[in-house]
């Protein structure tokens, strides 16, 4: 498999870069704004760097060439995932994994779902999140798209657990290294799984009025 990554400077997606290098034998096309500064190859006979801007629509194409999955690790710019997603549809490439956030559908009920709208709610990067997950679902690509709660940096705990789009959202905090291993996941046993799916994600026993680290 050949699995393009954007926005591969970001900290899931090094996360995620790391675990498909570490455990299987995929190719990886490593797409980030200036990718070459930011980015090094760990193994040049399977990984490739594309140094670009999501709203640059040929060089996605040019970087989708051969590709049969791609991961958006963000879509707050809904500009950008408008144009990725041309370029998808361009390319021929069907599989597409999309990190939003939560609270998209207005999902987070209770007294999280009240603080998670003080701190976040109304903001422009909220409607951008919006709209993408709203693009996103209205192709014809085969897409999952990962609603994330709030984000934190724990080694070894990849405890996540998950809601499906209509369900309320439970969950105030999740690891960051839980949904790198929700992606891998997706892309190995689970792949046909989770088509044409928005699923919230969150980590166990966290049921919680704020995350832990506020």
């Amino acid at each position: 498999m050949k699995i393009l990554i954007l926005g591969a400077a970001g900290q899931i997606a090094r996360m995620l870069r790391n675990e498909l290098i570490n455990k299987n034998d995929h190719s990886i096309v490593l797409f980030a704004r200036n990718g070459y500064q930011r980015l090094n190859v760990q193994d040049d006979k399977r990984e490739v760097i594309f140094d670009g801007d999501f709203k640059d629509k040929d060089k996605l194409i040019d970087a989708m060439k051969d590709v049969d999955l791609v991961y958006i690790n963000d879509m707050g710019d809904d500009k950008s995932t408008k144009t990725i997603i041309d370029a998808m549809q361009i390319a021929g490439v069907k599989r597409v994994i999309a990190a939003s956030i939560l609270g998209i559908y207005d999902e987070v009920q209770g007294a999280f779902g009240e603080w998670n709208k003080r701190m976040i709610g109304g903001s422009p990067r909220m409607q951008s999140q919006i709209e993408s997950a709203r693009l996103l679902e209205s192709s014809n690509l085969d897409y999952t798209l990962l609603r994330l709660t709030w984000l934190y940096n724990e080694i070894g705990n990849t405890n996540y657990m998950i809601t499906q789009k209509g369900e309320p959202f439970i969950g105030a905090q999740v690891t960051r290294q839980a949904v790198t291993q929700l992606i891998m996941d997706i892309m190995g046993e689970k792949s046909d799984k989770y088509l044409q799916t928005s699923l919230g994600v969150s980590e166990p026993d966290t049921d919680w009025a704020k995350p832990s680290f506020y």
